[in-house]
């Protein structure tokens, strides 16, 4: 811990605590060896292998270390073999305490947001403590009708309106592809009009695709927890969300609504890629049946499809292509047999 300790002529006040509680107390000393001492003997922890690190990040603190730090920074003191993680540990902490004590804590959780870091804690601390207050795990009307609240009456659960939602979302796209026919060249339109027909059949066989927001389905189907935890995908060009974006609309009205603006966003982009290409593939079959079902997953499934939250939708082209190699987008004619 940086080795012996130097006495300062001016006395530092940090606030101290252990593993062990959440009791927190003021702590007056000239350096780090007269704060170890004061510690362990307010919280009866042995002198010799005790020693001290910071509350938010876990950093073990030095004695010249500490005599950077501003006045009441909050400490943990630590006896061997244990460690801190900083602002992490005492979230896991939270976690694991969630369904045994949920009533601790959220008692918890409003005693941090009377202190003095309350602003830093606010916003995360308050979409908490709602959270624990609503009924998430509720699915029918009766058990929970503040979520329901300006809903038609044909909804009876939770997991029905979601999958409805995304079965909207899904119709949507294929609304999109469908208005494309007009604007197809003559030559392949009833080509294209054939191949988007077989599409909405499959569409229909699939349900729409409605499995993804449904808690409900088969972990394989879902994009949630089976709670309805949802967690951001990150923007198209990023392999998950730098932000950890993550909400349950299942939890509450709010939640609900707030959902909508996440996005099912195309990686590569619908109008811009996807169907030019597909009519260029008509353009150039040769005789060759179009690979639909290739085209299917780019344009409806999580193949291509990234749920992301509205802060990460990136509105700008994609620049990514349909892959280049014909043999996926057209299949060779079949064999006529001969009689």
């Amino acid at each position: 811990m940086g080795g012996q300790s130097s006495t300062h002529s001016h006395m530092k006040i940090f606030k101290i605590r252990t593993m062990q509680g959440d009791r927190k107390y003021g702590i007056g000393c000239r350096n780090l060896k007269e704060l170890l001492e004061k510690g362990c003997d307010k919280f009866q922890l042995p002198l010799k292998s005790t020693r001290v690190c910071l509350y938010e990040d876990g950093t073990e603190v030095s004695d010249e270390y500490l005599w950077k730090l501003p006045d009441n920074t909050e400490l943990v003191l630590l006896t061997a073999q244990q460690t801190w993680d900083g602002f992490v540990t005492d979230i896991d902490r939270l976690l694991n305490a969630f369904y045994t004590r949920q009533t601790d804590v959220t008692e918890a959780a409003r005693k941090l947001l009377s202190d003095e870091q309350a602003p830093q804690r606010r916003k995360i601390l308050v979409d908490f403590i709602q959270n624990l207050n609503e009924n998430i795990l509720a699915e029918n009307r009766n058990d929970d009708m503040p979520w329901f609240e300006g809903l038609e009456p044909r909804y009876k659960n939770k997991s029905n309106y979601m999958r409805n939602s995304c079965e909207s979302r899904i119709r949507s796209y294929m609304k999109e592809v469908q208005g494309t026919a007009a604007s197809v060249d003559p030559a392949v339109r009833d080509e294209y009009t054939k191949l988007i027909e077989t599409m909405c059949n499959e569409l229909r066989a699939v349900k729409y695709n409605g499995c993804y927001f449904d808690r409900t389905e088969e972990k394989t189907g879902r994009l949630c927890t089976a709670e309805g935890w949802f967690s951001c995908q990150g923007p198209f060009d990023m392999d998950n969300c730098s932000s950890k974006h993550s909400i349950n609309p299942y939890s509450n009205k709010e939640s609900r609504i707030l959902f909508s603006t996440w996005n099912l966003d195309h990686r590569i982009e619908k109008k811009r890629t996807i169907l030019p290409c597909l009519i260029e593939a008509l353009m150039e079959s040769n005789g060759r049946d179009i690979n639909w079902k290739y085209f299917f997953n780019l344009l409806f499934t999580t193949e291509n499809l990234k749920l992301v939250h509205i802060a990460c939708h990136k509105k700008t082209s994609h620049n990514l292509t349909c892959d280049d190699c014909m043999i996926y987008r057209t299949r060779k004619p079949a064999k006529k047999i001969k009689k």
